[in-house]
């Protein structure tokens, strides 16, 4: 998104945002309950297996709600008219995604 001297190319930039609304808005049907497969202290393949807390299926309707506040985040970005208005609507998206993954995603 960003122009050979470092600018960002706001064109881009928002159709970035528009793709990501649209990934967003599918996400939560990548994890149907068959797939909650999540194993404490197994090896994993990140090809292959889940990082998915089993807490995401229990509280199912709140991660279908954030996957779905932050596609509106990434859709209204992505028809922002502003440098100022996309930026934070960005930094929305940024925070609205990390809070999620502190949620429902495992590291180890």
């Amino acid at each position: 998104m960003l122009a050979p001297n470092g600018k960002l190319d706001a064109a881009e930039a928002r159709e970035h945002a528009d793709t990501i609304s649209i990934m967003l808005m599918s996400f939560p049907h990548m994890f149907p309950a068959g797939t909650n497969q999540w194993k404490p202290g197994a090896d994993r393949d990140p090809a292959t297996d889940t990082y998915a807390s089993p807490d995401l299926w229990v509280s199912f309707a709140d991660f279908y709600e954030r996957a779905s506040t932050a596609s509106k985040f990434a859709q209204e970005a992505s028809n922002a008219k502003r440098l100022d208005e996309f930026t934070r609507l960005i930094g929305q998206l940024r925070a609205a995604c990390n809070g999620c993954h502190e949620k429902y995603m495992k590291t180890n």
